[in-house]
């Protein structure tokens, strides 16, 4: 098997660019304020529940590192617990840039009440789940391929050019970008170690793209549907 890094990541992207041209598309057709509000708190519920999708996210994530605490340099290196400190930060620090966005909208203190789960995000959750506890390595590796997108809403979000709104947007989303930009490089190298043989590709091949078709649709709602079904799957079969 030759490069298996770029046959996955190639296997991603169109889906990725989808989601790049949602997002170019919902912004340059002069969303309305409360098409804003709507996205923005869409989001927000993502940031509040990476990865796993549970209603305890970022708050059980914490918990289990305050708990392994006094495991530092004993069964967690202090390097290592540094690291999971920094990812946390980063991750709720995209929460606050983002939920000061919607409060700037509102014209008054976001509450827990203004963040939703849409009901694509649902589905995506579900099935990822699915492949994460499947048992199965490959699963897993692809589903933290699939992960984030390629930053490719990040990557758009952050050109918004215009008054204060959209300065706030591009900042929150620059710094983002700027975090996750690289994470489906990382996530492709660690993938590489669960390949044993083309079998082994070619299931996690079809996972991401199950998981990658979840992701356009999720955030197509996310952003009120910019695309059709139709120019979706335009975007997936057309070369790149």
């Amino acid at each position: 098997m030759q490069n298996v890094e770029k046959d996955l990541i190639a296997t991603a992207l169109p889906y990725w660019e989808a989601e790049a041209r949602i997002v170019r598309r919902f912004f340059n057709g002069k969303p309305t304020r409360e098409d804003h509000i709507f996205w923005l708190k869409a989001q927000l519920w993502k940031e509040l529940h990476p990865v796993d999708g549970y209603f305890t996210g970022l708050q059980k994530e914490l918990n289990t590192l305050a708990a392994s605490f006094a495991d530092i340099d004993k069964t967690i290196g202090r390097h290592r617990y540094h690291s999971l400190l920094q990812q946390l930060t980063q991750e709720f620090n995209h929460y606050v840039l983002m939920a000061d966005v919607l409060e700037y909208l509102l014209g008054r203190p976001v509450s827990a009440e203004d963040t939703f789960q849409l009901p694509q995000e649902k589905k995506l959750g579900d099935i990822r789940r699915s492949y994460a506890n499947s048992g199965s390595s490959v699963d897993r590796a692809a589903v933290l391929v699939t992960e984030g997108g390629g930053a490719r809403m990040f990557r758009e979000g952050r050109k918004l050019k215009g008054g204060r709104l959209e300065k706030m947007i591009a900042r929150a989303m620059e710094v983002v970008y700027q975090d996750e930009r690289n994470h489906y490089k990382e996530a492709a190298k660690e993938a590489v170690r669960a390949v044993r043989n083309q079998q082994d590709l070619s299931r996690m091949k079809k996972t991401v793209q199950e998981i990658s078709l979840r992701r356009v649709y999720m955030r197509n709602e996310m952003f009120k549907e910019p695309l059709s079904s139709k120019e979706i799957q335009a975007c997936l079969t057309s070369p790149a």
